[in-house]
Formats: C-alpha cells, sequence, structure tokens
C-alpha cells in the first residue's frame, strides 16, 4: 500500500484545523490531490463547536433558519450550529427559536427522501444545508432539489471545505477554501492529469473517510 503524508494545518481559532492527506485520489465523478479530512470535526465535540462557531458568523443576523439539514455524516455539527443559532445571548435572526437537525435517506444514491414524519421539519421551513464540503455540487444540489421537492425554503449551503461560492443560486459559506490550500485541484475521471502522468490512485474517498488500494 502507499504511504500517504498527512498534513494539519493550525488556524487562530481553538480546536479548528484543516487536516488535509495530500496523494492521488477518487470519488464517484471526480479525482483529486487531496483528501480534506474531516473525520474529527464530525465526531470530536470540541472541533464541531469550534465549527459551528464559524459558520454561525454568516448567520447569526442575516438569515431565518428552522431547519438545518445535515449531509455526509454533520449531524453532531449541526446540533452545535443550531444551539449557537439560536442562543438568546446576543442579537440574532433566530433567537429562543427551536431548530429542527434533520438527515435525509438517500435512494438510488443521488436522491434525497424525507419520511412522513419528517416532512413537516422541512415543508414550510427556511432551511440551511450542511455538508462536509462543496466540490462538483451534486450532492448538494440534490439536497437543494429534495428541500424545493417537499416545500421548503433553501436558506443557504454552509460547508467546512468549498472550492465555490455558489450552488444551485445559492450561496455557499465555508470554514476552508482553495485560499487555505493553494495547490488543491480536482478534475473530472477523464482529464485527469495525475492519470495522464502514469500515477496510480492511493485510495477512493468519500464522506466516511479513504480506503487505499
Amino acid at each position: 500500500m502507499p504511504t500517504l503524508n498527512h498534513f494539519k494545518y493550525e488556524t487562530k481559532r481553538n480546536n479548528l484545523f484543516l487536516r488535509v492527506v495530500r496523494g492521488h485520489f477518487a470519488t464517484s465523478n471526480a479525482h483529486s490531490n487531496y483528501y480534506i479530512d474531516v473525520v474529527a470535526q464530525k465526531s470530536r465535540l470540541s472541533e464541531a463547536q469550534a465549527v459551528a462557531d464559524e459558520l454561525s458568523a454568516y448567520y447569526f443576523h442575516s438569515t431565518v433558519v428552522d431547519t438545518i439539514l445535515c449531509l455526509d455524516g454533520t449531524e453532531v455539527i449541526g446540533a452545535c450550529l443550531a444551539q449557537k443559532l439560536s442562543s438568546a445571548d446576543v442579537i440574532n435572526m433566530n433567537a429562543h427559536k427551536s431548530i429542527y437537525v434533520v438527515t435525509p435517506e438517500s435512494i438510488n444514491t443521488s436522491q434525497l427522501l424525507f419520511r412522513e414524519n419528517i416532512i413537516p421539519m422541512i415543508a414550510g421551513k427556511h432551511v440551511l444545508i450542511l455538508a462536509v464540503s462543496v466540490s462538483t455540487g451534486r450532492t448538494v444540489q440534490a439536497a437543494i432539489e429534495a428541500v424545493r421537492y417537499y416545500g421548503g425554503e433553501v436558506s443557504g449551503v454552509a460547508s467546512i471545505f468549498a472550492t465555490t461560492d455558489a450552488c444551485g443560486g445559492y450561496p455557499v459559506k465555508s470554514v476552508f477554501n482553495p485560499n487555505d490550500l493553494p495547490d488543491y485541484a480536482t478534475y473530472a475521471p477523464g482529464e485527469c492529469p495525475l492519470c495522464k502522468q502514469g500515477q496510480k490512485l492511493d485510495a477512493l474517498i468519500n464522506c466516511y473517510g479513504y480506503s487505499k488500494l
């Protein structure tokens, strides 16, 4: 198995780190030269809170949020973000509100479904979509379409890492972006320069982690 290079970059905020692995990686629809490792941020409370604190600054004073739709296993961050946005210790759009934190069910790998008991948490609600990363935007686009289909209104898109500032016509706010990792790149599988150079894949990646080849 190949040996992968792991890097951890500190930020000015306590418990907020950018962890990456450099190599040649493949998702179901793209290749990249970095894997953005967010497992600790999704699983460790102190790091989830740090991410939520960073993201909440974008929505405090300007955005109504009734529901946070968590993609890619971001429920811990979503719960922290809901608590932050509904806090009464600062003047904000959602003070004293009870914010729903929900997760969609995936069918046919790309279509998202909400069961009957979850639909009232989407229909007629202002929904903030929370994702691990926004690169190709396919997962987030599916979430946008699902929210609209079930009668919700998308308030925006938040993520830990994003390579774009908009998806599906909605602004994307992220903790990290390519400015934090200047040589980060993604490619369509048939256009990947690493493949053309004969560099074998190091691992397959998704929102759960990576598996070495």
